[in-house]
């Protein structure tokens, strides 16, 4: 957009479009939402679920506005569909520059309560699932002579401990381990990993928990006195996968309008 003196300003994000980003856990919520917010930027979006009649809307909803969008059917807990599906990526678009490790599952439960089957879904999902789509990735990217850019999508809660939440804040916090881990191991190839840690973001999914009176109660501990919007979380996306990020890796941003600086 000009600027008052007529200039037009450049947009840090422009060599994102015809850029080939697979964005996992894309059925709902925020990986739904990154979808949308990449394939407005002109990225070619590949967009992972485990059931694709979940994926068929958004796809074409994308096409509609005339971008660029191929469902995969993919499970992250198992590397052999994980590699399945990045061969369909690679078949359709013939490279992967970008991914948002987006896919995950969360569940309240005290850890005394938890079973030994819940716990290690709750990892073998956000973290092993991870690692799984992360390093096949990063193999499709070394062998087209590196560089490329990762996004963990970790939370602050791996961050920070909440109550009744031990497997998946234990996850995340391993998830933001992996990433400086990967980034160390990757920069030589030029792969860039970094890791998004968003706060309380409303979605359908926590909607009705956030309006509730726990809620209310979690959003006085929040300095800015509100949860977060999934636009709050698009200007750091678009940062870590365009090259605005070029000399960031291993970095952790919390996105959580201020929560980790609340007094215990």
């Amino acid at each position: 957009m000009p600027d008052e003196r007529g200039l037009q300003a450049p947009n840090p994000f422009a060599d994102l479009a015809g850029k080939v980003v697979l964005v996992t856990g894309a059925s709902s919520g925020l990986g739904r939402h990154f979808a949308r917010v990449l394939a407005g930027h002109g990225v070619h979006i590949a967009v992972a679920a485990r059931r694709l009649t979940l994926l068929e809307p958004l796809v074409e909803e994308i096409r509609m506005a005339g971008g660029e969008a191929e469902p995969v059917a993919m499970d992250v807990r198992d590397i052999a569909r994980v590699r399945e599906g990045i061969a369909q990526v690679l078949a359709r678009f013939g490279a992967i520059d970008g991914l948002v490790n987006n896919a995950g599952i969360a569940r309240t439960q005290p850890l005394l309560e938890e079973t030994p089957e819940a716990w290690a879904e709750t990892i073998d999902t956000n973290l092993t699932g991870a690692r799984h789509v992360a390093c096949e990735v990063a193999r499709v990217m070394i062998a087209a002579g590196g560089d490329g850019a990762i996004v963990n999508v970790a939370s602050i809660l791996g961050l920070r401990q909440g109550g009744q939440v031990g497997s998946y804040a234990t996850s995340k916090a391993g998830l933001i381990q992996l990433t400086r881990q990967m980034a160390l191991e990757w920069a030589r190839h030029g792969i860039r990993v970094n890791a998004l840690a968003p706060g309380y973001i409303e979605t359908d999914l926590n909607r009705d928990f956030l309006a509730s009176e726990a809620g209310a109660a979690l959003v006085r501990r929040i300095p800015q006195r509100r949860f977060g919007r999934m636009q709050d979380l698009d200007a750091v996306l678009l940062l870590l996968l365009s090259s605005a990020s070029a000399y960031m890796t291993g970095a952790v941003i919390p996105v959580d309008g201020g929560h980790l600086l609340s007094a215990l």
